[in-house]
């Protein structure tokens, strides 16, 4: 099985995931600028995946940072911080490890050399090169705790959808939410994996997912390794299937969701929605809570990132549209949480309403 993403001695090493299908090639980013890069360039892409490689790249600045002084760490943190948040502006777990890291960096100053990971509060005067080998250990054990947690929660989510799939169904997907975007086992695919490891018959339709053909290039790549059942259609075709009665169920996964439900996931999502309610489909949403941004009471204020309209005009360095033609590439929509069946965490399946659903799973 290829890991999406591991720690090492070298640095923070990631499948290239632009070289996909073609291609199985490994990265080894050796500073956090080379992270950054990586994850700005869509080498590592997918929320969780993002989330780990984030708390990966803060590690990795960190254990390389020459500071001799508390202060001057903590100016290097913010440097760190400040390049790695600026990536990629939608999905909400880049943030959320990077404040994950933020704060174990402040609570490691107060923690004594020696420990961990639950540490001890200093006994007399460490010494700033005491304390700043201390926080280095701790933010390397808690980036590496980060993608061990990811792959936990992705199992636990995927034990909770499957008793959503019916025995023997074909399943729609959009983008890619499989192990590729995520530390290991996947959102969406996590689901579906699940399913089929509980003895159930699951096909799965996957969008091509124009213009970066994820669908195509990522999920049929690694669903086929897996010996899964996987059929490749392109984006206009989805409701031509649903309309014939060849779909069962549509999981996708998500970037960010709102307080009240709404789900920013891949540009192409909410037309898959608006497809599936039409012709009675459930719509489902896989998603970890730390995609969940109860700080944002509806999809009208999540960030939607504009990429590059070479991303539409051309396709492996040839040109497909005229010259002179402008396009536009807004890289992700909000599916309004209406449209919504249902979504599933690691902690259950939330449903409408959702404000009161999806809060109710952060108590339990």
């Amino acid at each position: 099985m290829f890991k999406t993403i591991e720690w090492t001695e070298d640095g923070v090493r990631m499948i290239d995931q632009t070289r996909l299908p073609t291609s199985e090639v490994y990265v080894t980013c050796r500073t956090y600028q080379e992270v950054a890069e990586a994850i700005r360039s869509m080498v590592i892409r997918g929320a969780p995946a993002i989330g780990v490689a984030a708390a990966m790249g803060v590690a990795l600045g960190i254990k390389q940072s020459r500071a001799v002084s508390v202060e001057e760490l903590r100016a290097d943190f913010e440097k760190i911080a400040e390049m790695i948040s600026k990536t990629r502006p939608t999905a909400v777990n880049l943030f959320w490890a990077v404040k994950r890291m933020r704060e174990l960096f402040e609570s490691s100053l107060n923690v004594a050399p020696g420990f961990s990971p639950a540490g001890a509060a200093l006994k007399g005067g460490a010494t700033e090169a005491e304390k700043i080998a201390a926080v280095k250990s701790r933010l390397i054990e808690e980036a590496q705790r980060v993608l061990a947690e990811d792959i936990a929660i992705n199992e636990a989510m995927g034990r909770h959808g499957a008793a959503l799939i019916p025995e023997s169904a074909t399943v729609l997907t959009h983008c890619n939410a499989g192990a590729l975007a995520t530390g290991g086992y996947g959102t969406a695919l996590g689901v579906v994996r699940a399913a089929i490891a509980a003895g159930k018959k699951i096909d799965v339709l996957a969008d091509e997912t124009r213009p970066f053909l994820q669908g195509a290039r990522l999920t049929a790549w690694e669903l086929a390794k897996d010996q899964i059942p996987v059929t490749l259609i392109t984006d206009n075709m989805a409701g031509h299937f649903m309309k014939l009665g060849e779909i069962q169920a549509v999981i996708v996964g998500a970037d960010r969701i709102a307080a009240n439900g709404d789900v920013a996931n891949k540009i192409g999502t909410y037309t898959v929605a608006v497809l599936a309610r039409e012709n009675g489909i459930p719509f489902y949403v896989a998603a970890p809570l730390s995609t969940i941004d109860l700080s944002l009471s509806s999809g009208e204020q999540i960030p939607i990132e504009e990429r590059s309209a070479d991303e539409v005009t051309h396709w492996g360095g040839v040109q497909t549209a005229p010259a002179d033609v402008p396009a536009r590439h807004p890289a992700f929509d909000v599916t309004p949480h209406r449209y919504v069946t249902a979504i599933i965490t690691e902690r259950g399946v939330a449903r409408a309403p959702y404000a009161d659903s999806l809060k109710a799973l952060f108590a339990s």
